[in-house]
């Protein structure tokens, strides 16, 4: 389903990855974890096409962009629009209510009729426990709710690959959870996703395989009883130990 191969990333001077190679069979469940400012979500930026890599490749479903060349608008278009993303920050448009957000896309993206693309924003409402919420606008939902309507409306694109960039991170404690079920519930239907996150009992249960970023290199990477309960490398042992 994904596959990433020598991928390199530089700002400047500065290198962010460094010779990266990631795959992703389909249905799978990927987490990278990983400190602060290691290139975790520089290398979901750049699956998603919002950052361009300075070399190697991405195949996504098929669809391959090689970097070392010119690439074109086009290719990176159509990469995007294999991938859902869903940021630490909800993103949700101000003005309009919650299903209003879920079919924008559809509405001006994919130019599905409105009330054909009305249905599908009910039923992926309902899919993420919001139905009741639908004609509510972002203030008069809690930070999980607005996630969680940040996620139907990915999803609304029908992506073949869902990425999460941290999607906890800036909720309250007591808020986590229903993010955290809705992601789960993903997973347990067969979605292949990639997600960065410091919940690290979240990508103990559900991650097939977990991966350690340090410094812009891939340090370790395995299933998640072997990284958190075994972990090979005296940096993974460090990385853990201070976050557990």
């Amino acid at each position: 389903m994904i596959s990433v191969k020598g991928l390199q990333k530089s700002f400047g001077q500065l290198e962010v990855l460094k010779e990266v190679n990631v795959e992703v069979p389909a249905g799978n469940v990927v987490v990278i974890i990983g400190p602060s400012g290691s290139g975790k979500s520089t290398l979901l930026r750049c699956l998603n096409g919002l950052e361009i890599p300075n070399q190697g490749s991405i195949e996504i479903n098929g669809t391959s962009v090689d970097f070392s060349g010119k690439v074109s608008q086009k290719q990176i278009l159509t990469m995007r629009r294999l991938t859902g993303m869903v940021f630490q920050s909800y993103a949700l448009f101000p003005h309009l209510t919650a299903i209003e957000n879920v079919i924008e896309g559809l509405l001006t993206v994919k130019k599905i009729p409105k009330k054909e693309a009305l249905s599908i924003g009910e039923q992926l409402l309902e899919r993420v426990g919001l139905l009741a919420h639908k004609n509510h606008y972002p203030v008069q939902l809690s930070g999980g709710q607005e996630q969680r309507v940040a996620i139907a409306r990915s999803l609304a694109m029908d992506p073949k690959v869902m990425l999460f960039d941290e999607p906890t991170s800036a909720l309250d404690p007591e808020l986590v959870s229903e993010v955290l079920k809705v992601m789960r519930d993903l997973a347990n239907e067969g979605m292949t996703m990639v997600v960065v996150t410091h919940e690290m009992k979240f990508a103990e249960e559900v991650a097939d395989e977990v991966i350690f970023i340090d410094d812009g290199f891939i340090v370790e990477k395995g299933e998640p009883a072997q990284i958190f309960r075994e972990p090979a490398r005296e940096r993974t042992q460090r990385f853990l130990s201070l976050i557990r």
